[in-house]
């Protein structure tokens, strides 16, 4: 069974695996983990993908208008917080995005906002703070969240926008400077697809992330209740 996740999911779902394979005897899980606009439009092209699951409600939206999930399994399974971070050696001290503009910020690690959730939830914090003009000069655009999340560890850029739960995976290499707020939740959805051949599979998936026992992974992953 194919799930397609958020790039930011790629260790939870990992990590949740071997339980959901091991409750579900003769089922394999294979993940592929993008940024969420690139799975849709692969998903919308016909790749064989039985689970579908986003980091952000614009690109889950844009899957159900193009009818490409079952009717009925949509769901909203765990949140996540914006926040910005730097890396541990060398790094700067900011508190708040205004901070950014400070001459000892080079550079800045921010997902593409044409197609990457954690880029678009950034742009739009910075917008709202007025911050976009001066801020876009110094942004280094990565292709999901991980790759951001690698340019501030390996020191590549001195600040970056990743989730909460990326800056726990790499917590020995880069530390959160402050949370940014969002005008939306950044709420996860959840979906098994029209094009799999494992609908019964998928919704059992779901069923499972939904479950006491898949929460509390999700959560030792850093991910919020939904």
């Amino acid at each position: 069974m194919t799930v397609s996740a958020a790039a930011s999911l790629t260790n939870a779902f990992k990590d949740l695996a071997p339980a959901f394979e091991a409750a579900h005897p003769g089922t394999r899980l294979q993940f592929n983990f993008a940024a969420s606009d690139a799975l849709l439009a692969q998903i919308a092209k016909g790749a064989p993908v039985d689970v579908f699951a986003s980091a952000d409600q614009e690109t889950m939206d844009k899957a159900q208008q193009q009818k490409l999930l079952l009717e009925g399994t949509r769901r909203n399974f765990v949140s996540n917080a914006l926040v910005v971070i730097t890396p541990v050696d060398g790094g700067v001290t900011l508190a708040s995005l205004s901070d950014l503009r400070q001459p000892a910020v080079r550079r800045i690690a921010i997902g593409r906002p044409e197609g990457v959730p954690v880029g678009r939830y950034a742009k739009a914090a910075l917008e709202k703070a007025r911050l976009w003009p001066a801020i876009e000069p110094k942004a280094v655009f990565a292709q999901n969240v991980r790759q951001a999340l690698d340019y501030v560890a390996r020191g590549e850029t001195e600040a970056g926008f990743v989730y909460a739960t990326d800056a726990l995976v790499l917590k020995e290499k880069v530390r959160i400077l402050f949370t940014v707020p969002t005008d939306l939740p950044i709420a996860y959805p959840i979906a098994v697809t029209t094009g799999g051949a494992n609908a019964a599979g998928g919704r059992q998936f779901i069923d499972f992330v939904a479950s006491p026992a898949g929460q509390a992974v999700l959560a030792r992953h850093g991910f919020l209740k939904p």
